[in-house]
């Protein structure tokens, strides 16, 4: 019973994680490219609440839940697909504490730039390039995780 509860918790908090970070990209990619300034000064604001409320927790209860499955399970943490899992999960990870930062500049500049009545300037725009070039990455990484959880292939 141990096991299947705390494999519950792994892959619910592996979807939430995974599940916020995608509708974060959407909305703040989508909502950039309306030109609706004010709009993504909300959608940035609100998108880095969401980093905050579910994607932290869920990215410390990922490693966690996971050690304790395969200590659970009696699984070596040096076996190939769960070594290729943290790998693909550090890479993420160094993706995305950047990214946070990035959003959370996004959302000021946005938010002046809406009070103001002014356009999003060239600084704007260049954290937004940098945000999308590492969101490819995390969200490949992410999927490739999903991939080696479930077949746990022996690599």
């Amino acid at each position: 019973m141990e096991y299947l509860l705390v494999k519950w918790v792994h892959v619910l908090s592996s979807t939430v994680l995974f599940g916020t970070g995608l509708g974060s990209a959407f909305y703040m990619y989508f909502t950039n490219r309306s030109g609706e300034v004010g709009a993504f000064a909300v959608v940035a604001r609100r998108v880095v609440l969401a980093d905050w409320l579910f994607t932290t927790p869920t990215a410390i209860v990922q490693p966690l839940s996971g050690f304790w499955l395969l200590h659970l399970a009696g699984i070596p943490w040096t076996t190939g697909w769960v070594l290729w899992s943290l790998v693909l999960y550090v890479i993420a990870g160094a993706c995305w504490l950047p990214v946070v930062w990035i959003q959370i500049r996004m959302a000021e500049l946005a938010s002046r730039a809406a009070e103001n009545g002014g356009e999003l300037g060239p600084r704007f725009w260049r954290y937004h390039a940098v945000w999308t070039a590492l969101g490819w990455p995390a969200f490949i990484a992410f999927i490739a995780i999903f991939f080696l959880m479930v077949v746990k292939p022996s690599v």
